[in-house]
């Protein structure tokens, strides 16, 4: 890690900050790197149930640090192979991880902090949020997933809508839109984040693994393919020891207690 992500584990939550306030949580190389390095350690370490992706000050994440970007471009460098090293990497790891994935967007999302926050399974903001997808305002198409989680979150009209005319989004037309789970005001972000990360820390993380699969396999596949996936993901989930101690405590009436497991 570097002191631009700040990367903690407590009670089955991996926490990842992005601590460049005064960026405005910007990515340049080294922050990418280590917030890469954050997702792909969080996605593997089987104590982690739940991840947590969150920013400091007045953003989430505004992407890309364009002044570090324009040193790339000036000494001819281009994109520095970004994309490739950085970015799909840590997409990847978030998308795949199984284990949910939250994003608690307390400012502005823009670009590809945009795309971070539409790679989580759920995303709680702030009533202080927005987002923006600016590629295509400095001359960029999507990147970090963007093309891929969007349209699935709003539809490829409305996708390529806000792509090709990037504006910012207030928290109420992205609630609207279907862009973030749930709003809270400000001061509430951290309580509630806490409250839902605690939740499915302590839930069935072998039958959220699952559901994450099946539900990313079902989006590209037939309704045939799809059914085939369930009964080998649902046959793997009911040999769990959760799901056989969840059935016990159901007929004895009580409140199941699962172990990930």
């Amino acid at each position: 890690m570097s002191d631009n992500v700040v990367y903690d584990v407590t009670e089955g939550v991996g926490t990842i900050t992005l601590n460049r306030p005064d960026a405005m949580n910007s990515l340049d190389s080294a922050t990418k790197a280590a917030l890469r390095d954050a997702a792909i350690s969080a996605a593997e370490d089987d104590s982690v149930r739940v991840i947590v992706v969150r920013g400091t000050g007045r953003a989430f994440c505004v992407g890309q640090d364009l002044k570090e970007h324009a040193a790339a471009l000036e000494a001819g460098r281009g994109l520095a192979n970004t994309v490739q090293e950085h970015y799909n990497p840590l997409l990847r790891a978030l998308t795949s991880a199984p284990k949910p994935v939250i994003a608690a967007v307390n400012g502005v999302a823009a670009g590809a902090g945009a795309a971070l926050a539409f790679a989580a399974d759920l995303r709680i903001a702030s009533d202080k949020a927005a987002f923006n997808l600016a590629f295509a305002n400095i001359g960029l198409t999507a990147d970090s997933g963007a093309s891929w989680t969007l349209p699935r979150l709003v539809g490829p009209a409305k996708a390529i809508e806000l792509l090709m005319l990037p504006e910012t989004i207030g928290i109420e037309q992205a609630a609207a839109l279907g862009l973030v789970h749930r709003v809270v005001p400000a001061e509430e972000l951290d309580a509630a984040v806490g409250e839902l990360a605690a939740r499915l820390a302590t839930g069935p993380t072998a039958a959220y693994a699952a559901i994450k699969k099946a539900v990313g396999f079902g989006l590209a596949h037939s309704l045939d393919q799809t059914l085939d996936l369930e009964a080998e993901l649902q046959d793997a989930a009911a040999a769990t020891e959760d799901h056989r101690n969840a059935v016990r405590s159901f007929l004895a009436k009580e409140k199941p207690t699962f172990t990930g497991h």
